[in-house]
């Protein structure tokens, strides 16, 4: 029988360098594995990413349509309230338009255009009303601001005296409190029907 010629030391060796050899193959076959899970999940992520902004668009869009036709619901609601609520303040309605939408070059030759949800006048006075189905403060310093440069938009209102309402259907953050203290009609449209709902000694502001 014959003896190795291989010393205990130098098989330990043999052994440990196999074994670097191994744990470096498997070092690397991990590390390629591992990538490969990352670059997966990186997809993954990618394609949900994708998915969930076009759920998010699609939403955007249903919410968009829903707004205008609740929108649409409101001004008709007020629309048709509208005449009885002014006469009972004492302003005689004749006209009534929606959706007007005019322009006017202002002085730095820039062309503004807009569109006044309703408008309703009797010669003497006119009455803008601005429908919001979520009034929120910031509606209500815009229409302030457009209710100063209503007379540009309007040449033809020029001599009238000129008022604002806003007409709502829920209010956030007091928005109906400014509105009303910077005299403003206040419209409610509650269920079925739409009410005037200032304070009793309520006077409005006539927007010269």
């Amino acid at each position: 029988m014959s003896k190795s010629t291989i010393s205990p030391a130098n098989e330990i060796w043999a052994l440990i360098k196999e074994t670097q050899i191994n744990l470096k193959r498997f070092s690397a076959e991990a590390e390629k594995q591992r990538a490969e899970a990352e670059k997966q999940q990186a997809r993954r992520w990618a394609e949900a990413e994708k998915r969930s902004a076009e759920i998010d668009r699609q939403i955007q869009k249903i919410g968009g349509r829903f707004n205008q036709r609740w929108g649409a619901l409101v001004e008709s609601l007020v629309e048709g309230k509208l005449v009885r609520i002014f006469q009972d303040q004492g302003i005689d309605i004749i006209q009534t338009h929606t959706r007007s939408q005019s322009e006017w070059r202002k002085p730095d030759g820039r062309i503004e255009r807009r569109e006044f949800d309703i408008i309703v006048a009797n010669g003497i006075e006119v009455v803008v009303v601005e429908v919001k189905t979520t009034l929120v403060p910031k509606d209500v310093s815009v229409f302030l601001e457009t209710l100063k440069d209503f007379r540009n938009y309007f040449p033809r209102y020029k001599t009238e005296t000129i008022y604002g309402a806003m007409a709502y259907l829920a209010s956030e953050n007091k928005a109906h409190l400014l509105a009303e203290e910077e005299g403003l009609f206040l419209i409610r449209a509650t269920g079925d029907s739409a009410s005037l709902v200032n304070k009793k000694d309520f006077k409005p502001k006539a927007f010269n």
